[in-house]
């Protein structure tokens, strides 16, 4: 008989709880054998628990993990690009060729972000929001409303609603009284 077949056993020849108990030879319910059976099952579902509790934060963490290899391997033909850019095997005879090359780059790795979510916050003209700006300075000016966003200072980021980096910006004071 396996150790699974007799747990088994076990477990359908315990009372169950709320169940008329046996009682023992003086006529009195074991409460004694209840606590332990009680215990015993107790202590199982805990295991239970246990067991899949760390079976979920594994799963969990793989699935991270294999979430960051998967923008990592699209981000190494962005290395491969850079390295190339900079081989003097293919040194551009011309600073504009130079330039061209590195804005490809540039644009194959804003495309990878792009896929995976990322999105600019790029607010100039915007009315001032805390929660996706962060206002370096405040200003004045005569064509700019109070409250408005008068220049990125730098743009921000966010993957779907989750700001990673706040956009940096000066904000209009409204027109300044003479």
């Amino acid at each position: 008989m396996t150790a699974h077949q007799e747990l088994e056993e076990q477990e359908s020849a315990e009372p169950k709880p709320g169940e008329a108990q046996p009682a023992s030879e003086t006529g009195t319910i074991d409460y004694a054998r209840e606590y332990e059976a009680m215990k015993d099952k107790y202590l199982r579902l805990f295991a239970e628990f246990e067991n899949f509790r760390r079976r979920t934060q594994k799963e969990s963490f793989e699935f991270i993990v294999s979430a960051n290899c998967r923008l990592m391997a699209k981000l190494t033909e962005v290395l491969d690009n850079f390295n190339l850019a900079f081989d003097p095997k293919h040194k551009a005879e011309k600073l504009e060729d130079f330039e061209k090359g590195i804005r490809l780059i540039h644009n194959k790795l804003k495309e990878i972000l792009s896929e995976e979510g990322l999105e600019e916050i790029n607010p100039v003209g915007a009315e001032f929001d805390p929660n996706f700006h962060e206002a370096l300075m405040h200003q004045p000016s005569d064509t700019v409303p109070e409250n408005r966003i008068i220049e990125a200072y730098q743009k921000g980021y966010k993957v779907k609603s989750k700001i990673l980096k706040h956009a940096k910006v000066i904000v209009s004071k409204g027109k300044q009284n003479g």
